[in-house]
């Protein structure tokens, strides 16, 4: 008997370095990522719906907020993809349980993809391969492979070219999140100025933070940690400094804005000295909420 729902575990994700290559002709940048999927979920539950009644989706939980409910939203996009790639129609409804921040620089839109190409693979019995999950997913964004695929990689080209990366232990984390998303374009654009008059070398990958990642030195890794956009997101959000040096202050073992921001990730020896930062994070008041994580983590995955 075949099924009539699935529900999908998706993780967020933080990334380690983010090197940003000149802007190309055709407005995009090369870059080269390193990507960890962490313990923050969104679960996405598909459910076959009556024949003619299309896709729809609804979206609830913590992180409400801006997210679309419509056919804009990249997961009802993944569905659609999959309609025209396998020719048949889908009548089902997408429901989003959104714990994984918005507009917070963690591919939240791009784990909710992820998990919409996990799902209609199993409730519809599709058979895709994982390389045919990943080809379809870089149609809807560079993060969506990685959200397939999870644990630690390394992403090049616009950031889908996914290799896996040699990573050891368990990392521990204290994610800073605020009440207000910033514009991953607009942080490009401010990126792109500050750096203007500037020349740029094409990004490569960074051996020191491969080789403690291989190691499971957390220290070193910590040390490693870099983000070109990171001076770009504190630019349009000030207070990001703040919050990065209330981390510092704790004792954190690196700091990164995650992606184009405005979420900052603080990576610490162990849960107690997590709880501590966390604690103190939450009393500065210069942060909308306060979450702890551990990664690497497994990606879109049924449950």
């Amino acid at each position: 008997m075949s099924k009539s729902t699935v529900t999908v575990r998706v993780p967020a994700k933080v990334n380690l370095q983010l090197s940003v290559g000149p802007r190309e002709e055709d407005g995009y940048h090369n870059l080269v990522s390193v990507f960890q999927a962490i313990s923050i979920y969104d679960d996405v539950t598909i459910t076959k719906t009556h024949a003619g009644s299309g896709i729809t989706i609804s979206i609830i939980g913590d992180h409400t907020h801006g997210v679309p409910a419509d056919a804009t939203n990249l997961a009802v996009k993944a569905a659609h993809l999959i309609e025209k790639e396998y020719d048949f129609e889908i009548d089902a409804h997408i429901e989003v349980k959104k714990s994984i921040p918005v507009a917070g620089g963690m591919a939240g839109g791009s784990a909710d993809a992820a998990a919409v190409i996990v799902g209609l693979d199993a409730l519809y019995t599709l058979m895709m391969t994982r390389d045919k999950m990943f080809e379809l997913g870089s149609q809807l964004g560079s993060d969506v492979p990685f959200m397939i695929s999870g644990g630690t990689a390394i992403g090049q080209g616009h950031g889908d070219q996914l290799t896996a990366a040699l990573s050891r232990g368990t990392y521990h984390w204290v994610i800073a999140l605020s009440s207000v998303g910033l514009s991953t374009p607009a942080v490009y654009a401010e990126c792109d100025r500050l750096r203007a008059g500037s020349t740029i070398s094409a990004p490569q990958i960074n051996d020191q933070l491969m080789q403690s990642l291989l190691a499971s030195n957390s220290k070193a890794v910590g040390r490693a940690l870099h983000n070109d956009l990171q001076p770009g997101a504190c630019s349009l959000r000030p207070a990001l400094t703040l919050v990065l040096g209330v981390g510092e202050e704790y004792g954190a073992l690196g700091a990164i804005v995650s992606g184009s921001g405005p979420t900052v990730a603080f990576l610490v020896e162990d849960e107690e000295q997590g709880l501590d930062l966390a604690v103190a994070l939450t009393a500065s008041g210069v942060v909308g909420s306060v979450a702890r994580a551990i990664g690497p983590v497994h990606g879109a995955k049924v449950i």
